[in-house]
């Protein structure tokens, strides 16, 4: 019997061999792979390539019961990413996606490679989480006490309803809600995360006050004194205001300032989700959007969109000292903690197993500096601005809605049309016909009822002459369906 090679154990007759065979050649191979994906990043491709019928024939096969060579596996594997659709290239601009950093993707090799798990004590590890945390803060100007990397909008979402829960309803986490009624107040455009976090959080759909909006779609702050007072009169307690840092559909920010008057003054819990736009609170041109934000008691903000970070990278920060343990803190006997140690990261979060996301957003702001980044969100808010600018100047183009941060929407309008056209059905059909070209990626949307187009600029890869080729698609594929 021989030594394992790489773990240096004798194994038996009958173990598994799980090493990855030659791992200097297949680390050369992975390397190739990931240049050349960056490679084909750097600039916009005419179309996305097919999935071909050996590959998909590869993707129909049964549970392989024999080992296959490790290479052989690492180049389909490559085949399938670069068959699918990937946010990180320069005019994916549907959805606000991850747009991959380069130095994301070498710290994530790093994190996959030692797996640290913080939700117990993990040491230096524990250290960049905090380190991490206090410098997202400053960067968006936040006054931080405390916070916590999540896997997405949603369970930050989730944690700060549940935050809010315990602080309205102290000992509700171990008693439960009882027969009282509650409310949670949110404007139209509120991503639906709001409502999914309110639902599992057992304070029901029902309670949620979907409130109006005005016209730059942002939540009428004299609704919202007035649902609080409504409520308070018929016996129901307020639990948060959830107000919009840059919604998913417009990029609307609502009014913080005038927002956290009013939760001050009624005692309620206010949190921002700012999963997008938040990062544009760093920016010059967009900050002013953002005054009142040091007066919210938590905000959510995901680093995998604005931030260039892979996903998954969220996170909720706090401001207040003790109420993250308040709300998550518990005592399992086998996690170790001592007076004296660092407490236990799942006291603070909801999830247990945690991936070590900070290690990315760590890396990528001491490689590139806050001031690059800045920089980056500048150059995506003049890219919306400019696009804007240029489909007022189409005359077969309409924009729906002025842009407040990097999110422009828009329709096309056939030149040939007939009074009472089917606008919503051509702009709906342009955008399948755009999604099947592949050269630009966008979205349909719904403003108000109508269906329209919307793009969002989010990606540092994206460049000014990169517009002329989105304006040439849509021409192009708006003329063919005339």
């Amino acid at each position: 019997m021989t030594e394992d090679a790489e773990s240096g154990v004798a194994p038996r007759a009958d173990s598994p061999h799980l090493g990855p065979g030659d791992r200097e050649a297949t680390l050369r191979l992975l390397t190739r792979e990931i240049a050349s994906a960056w490679e084909s990043f750097s600039r916009p491709r005419p179309e996305e390539p097919p999935i071909t019928p050996a590959l998909d024939a590869r993707l129909r096969e049964a549970l392989p019961e024999e080992h296959s060579p490790a290479d052989a596996v690492l180049d389909d594997a490559a085949r399938v990413l670069d068959a699918s659709i990937s946010p990180t290239r320069p005019l994916y601009l549907g959805y606000i996606g991850s747009t991959g950093l380069d130095v994301g993707v070498l710290a994530n090799a790093l994190v996959a490679t030692y797996d640290v798990n913080l939700a117990a004590t993990a040491r230096a590890a524990d250290l960049v989480e905090r380190q991490a945390l206090e410098w997202l803060a400053e960067f968006v100007r936040y006054p931080m006490a405390e916070g916590a990397f999540t896997s997405g909008g949603m369970i930050s979402n989730l944690s700060a309803i549940l935050v809010a829960r315990e602080q309205a309803l102290p000992g509700s986490r171990q008693r439960g809600l009882g027969a009282g009624r509650h409310a949670v107040y949110c404007s139209s455009e509120a991503h639906h995360s709001v409502i999914r976090a309110v639902e599992a959080a057992g304070l029901g759909s029902d309670s949620v006050r979907v409130l109006s909006i005005d016209g730059r779609r942002r939540l009428r702050s004299a609704d919202l004194a007035a649902a609080i007072a409504e409520d308070r009169s018929a016996g129901v307690i307020p639990v948060a205001v959830v107000a919009n840092g840059g919604t998913t559909l417009s990029g609307a920010v609502d009014p913080l300032a005038e927002i956290a008057e009013i939760a001050a003054g009624e005692g309620v819990w206010m949190h921002v989700d700012g999963a997008y736009g938040l990062p544009a609170a760093a920016s010059a041109s967009r900050g002013h959007l953002f005054e009142g934000i040091a007066r919210a008691d938590s905000v959510t903000i995901d680093l995998h969109k604005w931030l260039g970070v892979q996903k998954s990278c969220s996170a909720i920060l706090v401001r207040h000292r003790g109420c993250l343990e308040a709300s998550f803190g518990h005592q399992d006997t086998y996690l170790r903690r001592e007076d004296d140690e660092v407490p236990n990261a799942v006291e603070r979060t909801l999830e247990y197993s945690r991936p070590f996301r900070s290690l990315a957003p760590w890396v990528a702001f001491r490689v590139h500096g806050a001031s690059s980044f800045r920089v980056w969100i500048e150059h995506t808010l003049s890219l919306a601005d400019d696009f804007a600018e240029r489909v007022r100047a189409e005359p077969d183009l309409e924009l729906m809605l002025e842009p407040t941060l990097s999110t422009v929407l828009f329709r096309h309008l056939p030149p040939d049309r007939e009074p009472g056209a089917d606008l919503d059905g051509h702009n709906a059909r342009l955008a399948a016909e755009i999604q099947r070209d592949g050269s630009v990626f966008l979205a349909p949307a719904q403003l108000d009822g109508s269906t329209c187009l919307r793009v969002c600029f989010v990606n540092f890869r994206t460049r000014d002459r990169d517009l002329d080729l989105v304006l040439e698609t849509l021409a192009r594929l708006g003329a063919s369906l005339c």
